[in-house]
């Protein structure tokens, strides 16, 4: 009797990064993950973290050029075309140095002070950053969550105004 049972491999289909990263079809149509060219990926303003090619850059890009990128930067569409990388910096300069033509990216319409917390929360954990890159970074984090709170302060103010 042949045995009918499918191993737990054989019954997880995946259609892809999206399907990998829980974007459902359904999902918003503002987030999608693409494979982005790398012409068509521009660096954060004022990023504030240098991406140097140290030991660890060359093991990055080694596992790049086995594997692929395993896990998307994110970005965002710019708009002079193209898209601003909030994550994923280091990536993208493997992937170049790897000899690779695009890299993975999810994209998402981010505000500027939405894409800076981002950017910051999604960097501020390595372990080789410069007490200057962190200073750096904290104080763009500090201002852009100065202006959500005076943006919601104001929305506030408005709604309780009589009118």
């Amino acid at each position: 009797m042949a045995n009918t049972k499918k191993s737990v491999a054989d019954r997880i289909k995946l259609g892809g990064y999206d399907a990998l990263f829980g974007v459902s079809e359904s999902a918003d149509a503002a987030e999608h993950i693409i494979e982005a060219p790398l012409g068509d990926l521009h660096d954060f303003k004022d990023h504030p973290f240098r991406v140097l090619d140290d030991e660890k850059m060359e093991e990055t890009i080694e596992s790049i050029r086995q594997y692929g990128v395993l896990v998307p930067g994110i970005a965002r569409p710019r708009e002079g075309g193209g898209y601003e990388i909030i994550a994923g910096h280091r990536r993208k300069h493997a992937s170049r140095l790897a000899g690779k033509e695009t890299m993975p990216v999810v994209v998402r319409h981010y505000s500027d002070d939405e894409a800076t917390i981002i950017m910051v929360d999604s960097n501020i954990q390595r372990e080789d950053i410069l007490p200057s890159e962190k200073a750096k970074a904290y104080r763009m984090k500090y201002e852009a969550l100065k202006q959500e709170y005076l943006q919601r302060l104001l929305l506030l103010y408005q709604s309780i105004q009589p009118g």
